[in-house]
């Protein structure tokens, strides 16, 4: 004699129905699992320029799998009338309003970025502890690239609670620091005065703008800043690495001698 149960809208199941709901999870299973290891073999075996096209197959046809089994094992758990059919639907809307929530979210903060003009593609952006250009603003997220060339994709929600720092905002320029360490006993103004010098010649800077350097005491020494604004954005770490390596020429004919201070002592700061 079958057993058979029944909980709310679902059918009354007897023992074959179980049998055959968990037979077909796992035929699903080794379906996806034996769909996944051809498609690898096939991506290994393959030449290199479909490599990538073919591995992009895999969560799509797992996916195709998935949605398959739900489709036929959904009739036999459920009694197929309209109140059935509406508990279900709207079972499936809470569930899936509460595991969308970020994305609703973020879709809001895309359209709040774009009206506001928050950042747009070619900015240099810092958000998250990230800063690269950006690339592309999608509905749900904005692409940067980093000076790694490193893609990361951060969801437009973030908005909400993090900080974000523009360093162009539309321009094609941006504000570069070469940062130098020199012990205190040194000639503070002659220091200023060819620091500047070296960001006023340097090829890369936007004409007519201002270079400063700025000098702070600390305990182990001083810290000078340099700032000057690069022509064009990408070419910021080229521009930073030619005043840097420049300034250090120039400090090293002025017989100035750098400060050598371990991270630590400096008290992780600098």
């Amino acid at each position: 004699m079958n057993e058979s149960i029944s909980t709310g809208f679902l059918r009354k199941l007897d023992s074959s129905d179980v049998l055959l709901v968990v037979a077909l999870l796992v035929l699903a299973w080794t379906l996806a699992t034996a769909v996944r290891w051809a498609l690898r073999h096939a991506a290994e075996k393959a030449r290199p320029g479909l490599r990538l096209s073919i591995l992009r197959v895999i969560p799509i046809a797992r996916l195709s799998i998935g949605v398959g089994a739900l489709v036929v094992i959904v009739p036999i758990l459920v009694e197929p009338s309209f109140q059935n059919v509406v508990a279900l639907l709207a079972s499936v809307s809470l569930a899936l309003a509460f595991v969308l929530k970020d994305y609703a979210s973020s879709l809001a903060a895309g359209l709040v970025t774009v009206l506001e003009n928050t950042y747009q593609p070619g900015d240099w952006i810092e958000m998250d502890g990230v800063y690269g250009e950006v690339k592309f603003i999608g509905v749900r997220a904005v692409h940067l690239v980093t000076a790694y060339d490193n893609e990361v994709i951060i969801p437009h929600y973030q908005i909400w609670s993090k900080k974000i720092s523009n360093a162009t905002s539309g321009s094609h320029s941006l504000l570069c620091v070469a940062d130098f360490y020199l012990q205190p006993d040194h000639d503070g103004t002659a220091v200023r005065q060819r620091l500047e010098e070296i960001g006023e010649t340097n090829p890369g800077r936007k004409p007519e703008t201002k270079v400063s350097v700025v000098a702070q005491e600390k305990p182990w020494g001083t810290h000078y800043k340099l700032k000057a604004y690069v022509k064009e954005s990408r070419e910021q770490f080229d521009f930073i690495t030619d005043l840097t390596l420049r300034g250090k020429e120039a400090l090293r004919a002025m017989n100035v001698r750098f400060a050598n201070v371990p991270y630590a002592e400096a008290g992780g700061k600098v």
